[in-house]
């Protein structure tokens, strides 16, 4: 599986040769500052795309940040913030609906699911139509104040 890393560079080109700390074509990532003069020179954003495998040494994704932020797995639900729910989602196989964006699903070889995120309570609804001997879609709802770690085991243990 591949993903994509999209990384913005700013390019300059000096008018005057007036600053010698820059010379002519300078590439700065976003976060460094310019010259004071903006009017001596001028700049070009360029996005660059790349595609990124899984090999050893990689730059760390955002997904990985995230994941690196989720508090210990015993604290209630309630404690982590919604992109590391959502980074904690995905690592589990879960990916967003196309239909639905608040809606995720997960095609395990037994059974296929949908989990939803609701206000006060979670959603994850078991379907008929995927594999598996179901004679209706089953769903369980569960609290934010359960631990991520009875919410994983939960929802892993199929219908």
């Amino acid at each position: 599986m591949s993903a994509f890393h999209v990384s913005k560079l700013i390019i300059t080109s000096q008018a005057s040769a007036t600053h010698p700390k820059f010379p002519p074509f300078s590439v700065f990532r976003k976060s460094l500052s310019f010259p004071h003069s903006v009017s001596q020179c001028q700049r070009k954003i360029a996005t660059f795309v790349s595609s990124k495998s899984s090999e050893a040494g990689e730059l760390p994704t955002a997904e990985d940040e995230w994941l690196s932020r989720l508090p210990d797995k015993n604290k209630p639900l309630y404690s982590h913030s919604l992109p590391c729910i959502e980074a904690w989602l995905r690592s589990l196989g879960f990916y967003q609906s196309r239909e639905d964006r608040a809606v995720l699903l997960i095609e395990e070889p037994d059974w296929h699911a949908q989990f939803s995120l609701d206000i006060t309570e979670l959603y994850i609804r078991y379907l008929k139509s995927g594999p598996g001997n179901l004679e209706r879609d089953v769903e369980r709802r569960f609290s934010y104040a359960l631990s991520r770690e009875d919410i994983e085991n939960a929802i892993l243990g199929g219908p």
